[in-house]
């Protein structure tokens, strides 16, 4: 926090680590999508429809399992008017670049400070993700929501391509939660990774190294203090010759 405001570096910072990480797993056709809590707050209060927000966003942000049809007929069921569904359209039906996208935004929001706040920080870190190499993997994305309602800016989650599961990693900004516990004022952002899902993505893509299967080669067995004693050293020497060595318990 400098001088009155709160830096987003961090957020920008976030999809650069995500690439990294799973380019480093061998995963090559991933999609980091980006979203901001501030566009959809000015967004809903644009449609008077900020009572009713943390709904619209749970239910839009499952267009992908359940369609535009399924968003439309929960959204009625939530008791969303029809004129409102119709005005929320743009948001699940946004199409084009990026850059597209934040223009249409920026004019269809033009009245609400805080949509434009969102349209802003979104537009630094989409900027300075294209400055390190990162615009073709990220994607702004107006249905993203993320169910928990402690996010108050930057939104992020990843898909795997090709393979059909959900998101595998998720994240965002957080402004209000530690006030929760007794500790308002403080800021945070961060990220968590779906390690059960990685897991499963991996193995379906076969991506796993041939040597990270590899089980024990050799095994000493454990007679007593000082046959561990004498053993040690040739676990040692074993290891270092990238030899897959243990010692029984």
């Amino acid at each position: 926090i400098g001088d009155g405001k709160l830096s987003i570096t961090n957020e920008a910072e976030i999809p650069s680590i995500i690439y990294r990480t799973f380019s480093t797993l061998g995963l090559r056709r991933f999609q980091i999508r980006v979203n901001n809590r501030k566009i959809l707050n000015g967004f809903y209060a644009m449609l008077g429809l900020s009572e009713k927000a943390g709904d619209i966003m749970r239910t839009v942000d499952k267009l992908d399992k359940i369609g535009v049809d399924g968003v439309n007929a929960e959204l009625r069921s939530d008791g969303i008017s029809e004129e409102a569904i119709a005005r929320l359209q743009p948001i699940i039906n946004l199409q084009g670049t990026n850059d597209e996208k934040l223009t249409i935004i920026a004019e269809v929001l033009r009245e609400s400070e805080t949509g434009l706040k969102g349209v802003e920080e979104v537009r630094f870190i989409l900027d300075t993700l294209k400055g390190v190499g990162l615009h073709n993997t990220v994607e702004l994305d107006l249905t993203l929501a993320r169910g928990l309602n402690y996010y108050t800016g930057a939104i992020f989650e990843v898909k795997a391509l090709d393979v059909e599961i959900g998101s595998i990693t998720g994240g965002g900004r957080y402004d209000n939660l530690t006030g929760i516990f007794g500790m308002p004022g403080l800021s945070g952002v961060g990220f968590s990774f779906g390690a059960d899902r990685i897991y499963d993505v991996l193995n379906a893509l076969d991506l796993y190294p041939k040597e990270s299967r590899q089980g024990t080669e050799v095994l000493f067995i454990n007679f007593g203090d000082a046959e561990t004693a004498y053993c040690m050293p040739l676990v040692a020497k074993l290891r270092q010759a990238g030899i897959a060595t243990e010692l029984f318990p």
